[in-house]
């Protein structure tokens, strides 16, 4: 089996090693004997999104942003298609952004975005900055996710979209509301850097499994060796939210073996 992955904007997007996550996504793929390839697209480049099982695309600054917007507004209709088809996204801060209606600086310059979920962003003053500890459900299990987030927007969820987690620890979306990211079918926004998927390997191994689902109609994947990854993740969430770990270390569904 081969799952094929695109990153989008690799040499525009790309703060706080985001990267990380296209190599945390290739290793524990492969580590199950699935082949991956991954692509990498920017600006002018004349694709179809279609044919990835998943996209992703890391954080930047505004001027980045900017640049970014342009081009992705062009790819829309592409961008639109793959997800109806089943093709997951995982955007990344400023990435994460550009999905909604449109992110508002500080300054008033208004970045339209995609428009691909319900939400908009408003620059704030003062930057959200530090470690986060939430808690999201995932193969029907609540579990922690933990990260880094450094960003001076501020994101309002629509009622047509879900909040990827609830914060513990941290401020989130909007440092009000106590919601971090986004998610809507196969469409994954969050501040989270990190990489965010190295220190939630439950995390990364839930979107690998929903991109197999566009290969084959009972995706399964084998529990990995990954102690390491999972002492490392359970540390942090002690130290960020002086809380014991939450989810189990391994949660498959009979349903998908």
């Amino acid at each position: 089996m081969k799952l094929k992955i695109g990153h989008l904007y690799p040499d525009l997007l790309e703060i706080y090693s985001d990267r990380g996550n296209i190599t945390v996504l290739r290793k524990r793929a492969e580590w199950r004997g699935i082949e991956v390839q991954v692509d990498r697209i920017s600006i002018g480049d004349d694709v179809n999104l279609v044919e990835y099982d998943l996209l992703f695309s890391g954080g930047g600054e505004d001027r980045e942003q900017m640049q970014v917007a342009e081009d992705l507004l062009r790819k829309r209709d592409t961008l639109l298609r793959a997800v109806a088809s089943g093709t997951v996204v995982l955007a990344i801060c400023g990435s994460y952004q550009l999905l909604g209606h449109y992110f508002e600086t500080v300054n008033g310059h208004r970045i339209e975005g995609v428009g691909l979920l319900d939400f908009y962003t408003i620059g704030g003053q003062r930057r959200l900055t530090g470690n986060v500890v939430s808690k999201l459900t995932i193969f029907n299990f609540e579990c922690t996710v933990v990260g880094y987030e450094n960003h001076s927007g501020r994101t309002y969820l629509g009622p047509g979209v879900a909040p990827l987690a609830t914060v513990v620890s941290g401020h989130g979306n909007n440092g009000e509301d106590g919601l971090e990211g986004v998610v809507q079918g196969t469409v994954f926004g969050t501040y989270l850097h990190g990489p965010v998927l190295a220190k939630n390997p439950l995390l990364a191994d839930h979107l690998l499994q929903l991109a197999l689902k566009r290969r084959t109609d009972r995706p399964y994947l084998p529990p990995l060796e990954d102690e390491w990854e999972w002492l490392a993740h359970e540390r942090l969430v002690r130290k960020f939210a002086r809380m014991k770990l939450t989810c189990p270390r391994r949660v498959y569904n009979e349903v998908d073996r």
